[in-house]
């Protein structure tokens, strides 16, 4: 399957800094001050970068595919779907930083209820849990984390099954 160059990023540059232009044209001094808070933004976003473009190099250099496939491949089983949630519980940053690796992760064979099943877990933080407890109580934090946690391999297998149902309708569909 040749796959077709998309343009789509270079439409949104040029889209950006033709509004940049028009911001300059009609208003300076907010024109400086956008790229400004752009300027202290990249700043910030570059260690962020930096740290997923090494993550993602260490993955690849130590993740091979035969291994990965062997703990959260199709034939993984529980320790799968456990390394799956627990892996989601103890992950930090926003979830964006996540997409590029789990998307290297699939590539290499990880299951898509997998995937689910850790995107999903990330609900439960556990840095939170002083101010859920504060607010809630613990037995409803207890509760909620528990309900999450039981719930995380459930929207994976819904999300396989699903997959599944789409994928053959797509191809019953040529």
């Amino acid at each position: 399957m040749v796959s077709e160059k998309s343009y789509a990023g270079w439409y949104f540059l040029v889209a950006v800094l033709v509004l940049y232009l028009l911001s300059y044209l009609l208003s300076p001094e907010n024109a400086f001050a956008a790229l400004e808070f752009f300027y202290s933004l990249i700043l910030k976003l570059i260690p962020i970068f930096v740290l997923v473009f090494l993550l993602l190099a260490l993955a690849n250099y130590y993740i091979k595919p035969k291994m990965l496939a062997e703990h959260m491949g199709h034939g993984s089983g529980l320790k799968g779907w456990f390394i799956a949630v627990t892996s989601g519980i103890i992950s930090t940053g926003p979830i964006y930083m996540w997409y590029p690796l789990l998307n290297e992760m699939q590539k290499h064979g990880m299951r898509n209820g997998l995937l689910a099943a850790f995107l999903y877990a990330r609900a439960v933080k556990v840095p939170l849990f002083p101010i859920l407890i504060l607010y809630f109580g613990l037995t409803y934090t207890i509760i909620l984390s528990l309900a999450i946690i039981i719930a995380a391999p459930l929207q994976g297998l819904l999300t396989e099954k699903l997959m599944e149902l789409f994928k053959n309708e797509n191809s019953s569909i040529k």
